[in-house]
């Protein structure tokens, strides 16, 4: 082949190029930028991902290798009395930890949006504990729930005069509180969000309500709130992945019994690391990451399907 054929073969590749669309170029481009994070998500997250369906279906314990054993990991999974406690302890997190940290951090948004003296100061007060290291902070609220003289909160208790409660030692008090610490830990980032969508709201709303003379409670109820869905949906599944993998603070709370005491504040995460970290039991490990995973799955279509029906 002769210099001149190279030269029109590339003169071809630019004449296939300039006959081009500009929106076809666009669309090459934008597959082209496209490429590294697509083969970056299909390495690192959706391999993994198949890797654990099929993990699921073995027997394998890191030092030999893995066999088939089909659903088995799934009967013993659901004939475990330990595995049907931490569920019910994953869901208590979910349902009773989400509506109230949305309630919560929405009632101090409301209120916090009608400051004006040091408003970004208050903000960032509460903004502080979502940027805080999960086992500092979680190793901080295991002291305030310690017995007095160490304890704050029962401290505070006892100037009241009552008795110290055992919180983190007790199995009816210990699932709460650690749920106190986790909502509180999470406020800040909520409170920002709702701030960005109650400032997004166009204020000739407003105006045009109280002009027609509406009390707040019924702009409150007729616009801020059906205004504000799409962002209250977004925090809502935000929160709820957050509680359903709530880790650091049960571990870090309950060190000396992770999960206790007598499992009563174990979630389906902790329950997946003792069993791959501690029993090797990596099959069964797989197994019940297979069912947090449908869980996820399953909130994430209710989020598209609720965003779907605005």
């Amino acid at each position: 082949m002769t210099p001149s054929d190279h030269r029109g073969g590339g003169t071809g590749s630019l004449r296939l190029w300039d006959r081009l669309s500009v929106t076809t170029k666009q669309i090459v481009w934008a597959w082209l930028f496209l490429a590294v994070p697509i083969l970056f998500f299909g390495v690192v997250r959706f391999y993994p991902t198949l890797q654990a369906f099929w993990l699921s279906l073995t027997d394998w314990d890191l030092l030999n290798e893995a066999n088939f054993i089909g659903l088995d990991n799934y009967h013993k999974m659901l004939a475990d009395p330990l595995f049907w406690q931490v569920f019910r302890n994953t869901f208590a997190y979910l349902l009773i930890g989400t509506p109230i940290s949305i309630a919560v951090s929405f009632v101090i948004t409301y209120y916090l949006d009608r400051v004006r003296f040091m408003h970004g100061t208050i903000r960032a007060l509460y903004f502080l504990p979502f940027l805080t290291t999960a086992a500092a902070m979680a190793w901080v609220w295991r002291l305030f729930y310690q017995p007095p003289p160490i304890g704050i909160i029962n401290g505070f208790i006892g100037m009241l005069g009552f008795e110290a409660q055992p919180f983190l030692r007790s199995t009816e008090q210990a699932l709460p509180a650690i749920m106190v610490t986790a909502i509180w830990a999470g406020l800040g980032f909520q409170i920002i969000i709702f701030l960005a969508g109650l400032r997004a709201i166009p204020t000739t709303y407003y105006e045009a309500a109280r002009v027609d003379g509406l009390g707040e409670f019924t702009i409150l109820h007729r616009i801020t709130l059906p205004l504000l869905k799409p962002t209250t949906v977004f925090l809502v599944v935000f929160s709820s992945i957050g509680f359903l993998r709530i880790f650091d603070q049960v571990y870090n709370m309950t060190s000396n019994d992770p999960g206790g005491p007598l499992n009563s504040t174990k979630p389906l995460v902790l329950m997946i690391y003792q069993t791959a970290f501690s029993s090797y039991q990596m099959g069964y490990a797989a197994a019940q990451t297979v069912v947090l995973f449908t869980i996820l799955l399953a909130i994430t279509m209710i989020q598209l399907w609720i965003l779907r029906s605005r």
